[in-house]
């Protein structure tokens, strides 16, 4: 897995209407509309993310937020995590799994990565859902800083569209891999 980081934090992305996410980046903070009782997914890969929300350019994605968040909450995260799908060798039967699934407040899906156009690429990316206590925490505990980055992800879109993919590559937030404990994804790996 690859992300920015620093050692007392890894910065997520997630994208929200104007609504959410323009007083989440003034306040630093997600504001009462943010539901604390619904799933909330996390993206540590910048291109992922310009992937689901389409540049920003979305109906209710058209703002894109960097959320600094704590190492140890993630950590926290990933240990309460489930797959979000059934793995035969990691799961005793589809009936254990399920269990797991409903008592875990995270859960980690692997996607493609995106190159710049946005096409899959041969290797994974992380997305972690966080819900109930895991998603309470990350709003009112892990977060350290929330930045608007949705100028720089229709900077970056526009060099892309114009063909300029040095430039563009020169733009995007550097995501270097990530390091993890050991054990820490070994529950997680598909």
């Amino acid at each position: 897995m690859r992300a920015r980081h620093s050692p007392e934090t890894i910065t997520v992305y997630q994208a929200y209407p104007p609504a959410i996410g323009l007083p989440a980046a003034r306040d630093g903070r997600f504001p009462v509309a943010w539901k604390r009782d619904r799933m909330t997914w996390i993206k540590p890969s910048f291109l992922w993310m310009m992937y689901r929300c389409g540049w920003a350019t979305k109906e209710g994605q058209e703002t894109v937020l960097a959320v600094e968040i704590t190492r140890e909450g993630f950590a926290w995260a990933l240990r309460n995590a489930c797959l979000s799908h059934y793995v035969a060798h990691l799961h005793t039967d589809h009936a254990a799994w399920r269990q797991e699934l409903k008592r875990s407040p995270a859960r980690v899906q692997w996607d493609p990565e995106r190159d710049l156009r946005l096409n899959p690429l041969p290797y994974r990316s992380l997305q972690l859902g966080l819900s109930g206590p895991a998603a309470r925490r990350y709003a009112d505990e892990w977060m350290v800083a929330v930045t608007d980055v949705t100028p720089l992800a229709r900077e970056v879109h526009a060099k892309v569209r114009a063909g300029d993919l040095t430039g563009a590559a020169e733009l995007l937030p550097r995501e270097t891999p990530y390091p993890v404990e050991d054990g820490l994804l070994a529950h997680l790996r598909a």
